[in-house]
């Protein structure tokens, strides 16, 4: 038997455990029926739930969400708009998020695929300072998928990021070069909770023209 306090009472009959109980209004609960003899302990049964509840309900509040963001690249995607595209990966980097980069082939591009891979291994080491490589680049059908996490030492600052208004320029400004760059790359939000996907302002109406072939 088991004092409120958590001092040790030895061995009593259960009668008698019940009725030293009683005299302190205290509820005998059993700690360890598997014991033999089985170890029971004086306590406030209702006030022991409660601070159960309120120590679950601050572990769950002090979880950290797992957030996974997807920024989709192309192979002929331009220098500008790879850019655009970097900064934004960085800018989830820095936010605590991961991010999945998916580079999308369309038509006879996937016979190609050290292009794609040649793209994303060219973003990891642009974002190194901030990234960790959690899944290498690994094509799956017309998509080749690399998976970044947030380094533990990131620079504060990112050197070669503009300022809000030169980070959210229009892609469409060097769409004449890359036409395939800008209107086919969709930004994706992906939460492990719900599949929620939001499409990218930036992105046009090609990504539902089916594949030429």
């Amino acid at each position: 038997m088991i004092a409120p306090d958590g001092g040790q009472i030895g061995e009593k009959d259960i009668d008698e455990a019940r009725w030293l109980a009683a005299q302190l209004g205290l509820d005998l609960v059993e700690v360890a029926p598997d014991a033999r003899p089985p170890v029971v302990r004086m306590m406030d049964y209702g006030k022991y739930k409660y601070d159960q509840s309120v120590k679950a309900r601050e572990a769950r509040k002090n979880q950290t969400r797992t957030v996974i963001k997807e920024v989709q690249f192309r192979p002929k995607i331009g220098k500008s708009d790879f850019e655009v595209k970097r900064k934004r990966v960085v800018k989830f980097l820095r936010q605590g998020d991961k991010v999945k980069c998916t580079m999308r082939f369309r038509g006879r591009e996937v016979a190609h695929p050290e292009l794609g891979r040649e793209i994303l291994q060219r973003l990891h080491e642009s974002v190194e300072d901030y990234a960790e490589i959690e899944a290498m680049p690994r094509l799956d059908g017309r998509n080749m998928t690399m998976v970044l996490a947030p380094a533990k030492d990131m620079p504060a600052e990112d050197p070669s990021e503009a300022d809000d208004d030169e980070f959210d320029i229009d892609d469409s400004a060097d769409s004449s070069d890359t036409p395939d760059a800008t209107t086919t790359e969709v930004e994706t939000s992906l939460e492990t909770e719900m599949e929620d996907h939001t499409v990218d302002p930036e992105a046009g109406e090609d990504d539902e023209t089916p594949d030429e072939q």
